[in-house]
């Protein structure tokens, strides 16, 4: 349920989800383009599930650290999606 909602939500609502539109930030590809169900599969299943249950979490922590570290503010789970956050 969780992951349904966003792996397919930001899919229909063009790269929101409630709290994204909310604090007035999306989803997009990172060639500028709404982003896909196929992104949102290996962002959100790849990225976030398989892949923080596969390490018991450590990449989680990893990429929260990117999140605030790195310039474009991009995790592990975004490089994978091949998206990014962005204010709108």
């Amino acid at each position: 349920m969780y992951t349904d909602y966003f792996t397919i939500t930001p899919v229909v609502w063009g790269g929101y989800v409630i709290g994204k539109r909310i604090c007035k930030i999306k989803l997009k590809r990172v060639d500028g383009k709404r982003v896909k169900l196929s992104n949102m599969i290996l962002r959100e299943l790849v990225g976030y599930f398989l892949l923080g249950l596969a390490t018991f979490g450590i990449t989680t922590l990893i990429s929260a650290a990117m999140v605030l570290v790195l310039k474009d503010n991009r995790g592990i789970h975004d490089f994978i999606g091949g998206t990014y956050v962005t204010y709108t």
